[in-house]
């Protein structure tokens, strides 16, 4: 009964976390019907609902709260100390989980960390891009990506990148067929290819800057992306006008396919940190990923 009710109570903790049957079978690699059936099973051996269904949603009930906020803990430690048992044989090992965007991964994180990671075979590392500042906590990552001035002051944080510049570009068709803005409110009468922002649900207002002058411009355009690599290639195919990461395009404007837009008025925000909770046990595998990601001659 005792090894049952374990391995239903953690499948539970699972499927309250993830609010989604779906998610939490594939976390747990079952299917979702023997999922149901087994969170159906726990309820009734305990004669109390724990869960709500719907067609599109799980939740808690008020009992199946408290009994998340009375085991979910408990349960952490217990993993907690069998990693730390594993490691005692001095041989690094566990899953880290990062959330990034798909710029910081593919411009900082997997090239430090596809250097370091044939060292280490027991450390898996997992990739989440979100543009939605997602609550590393409250959402399981070990880790997040974002730049400096995202980063909640509650969380150690550590700088990985310089100071970025955004800047706007457009294909050399699109701007012979459209004259190049001259000042960031000519920007209304482009084709901008916006950024939406998952965490507020809205479109980005691209801040621009020229000495001590700031100004939001809240553009306007036939296409709509929540990816950085998604609106450049737009720009580089003659959609319209992007504003994206400086080095992002740097390449492409040297090759021809994009032409700069008023770089008077290209902002500078601090550069990627990683961060991460300041109060917790921390593994051998996560330092040593902190540790490579830190890496970088120009910063240290």
């Amino acid at each position: 009964m005792l090894r049952e009710n374990a391995t239903d109570l953690l499948a539970f903790v699972a499927v309250a976390r993830e609010g989604s049957f779906t998610r939490a079978a594939a976390r747990l690699g079952m299917s979702q019907s023997a999922l149901s059936h087994a969170m159906r099973a726990l309820e009734e051996r305990m004669g109390v609902k724990l869960l709500n269904r719907t067609t599109r949603s799980v939740a808690a009930t008020e009992a199946g709260e408290r009994l998340l906020r009375s085991i979910a803990p408990r349960f952490e430690e217990i993993e907690n100390e069998l990693v730390a048992a594993v490691e005692s044989r001095d041989r690094p090992v566990g899953t880290i989980r990062i959330t990034a965007t798909d710029y910081a991964i593919d411009t900082v994180i997997w090239p430090r960390l596809s250097k370091m990671l044939p060292a280490y075979p027991d450390i898996k590392v997992e990739l989440v891009v979100d543009y939605g500042l997602a609550d590393i906590v409250a959402d399981r990552f070990d880790i997040g990506v974002r730049w400096g001035d995202q980063v909640a002051k509650d969380m150690i944080a550590v700088r990985i990148g310089p100071d970025a510049r955004l800047a706007i570009v457009g294909s050399p068709e699109y701007l012979e067929k459209h004259p190049a803005p001259k000042h960031p409110k000519d920007l209304v009468n482009h084709n901008c290819i916006r950024l939406r922002l998952p965490t507020l649900g809205g479109i980005y207002a691209w801040e621009l800057t020229k000495g001590s002058r700031k100004i939001q411009v809240r553009v306007d355009g036939q296409f709509t992306f929540n990816g950085a690599y998604q609106m450049l290639n737009a720009a580089i195919d003659g959609v319209g006008l992007a504003f994206i990461p400086e080095d992002l395009a740097q390449p492409h404007v040297a090759a021809g396919r994009l032409r700069w837009a008023l770089p008077d008025w290209y902002p500078t925000f601090p550069g990627l940190h990683i961060f991460y909770p300041s109060r917790r046990e921390y593994s051998k595998a996560l330092s040593i990923v902190v540790e490579a990601l830190r890496s970088s001659p120009g910063l240290m």
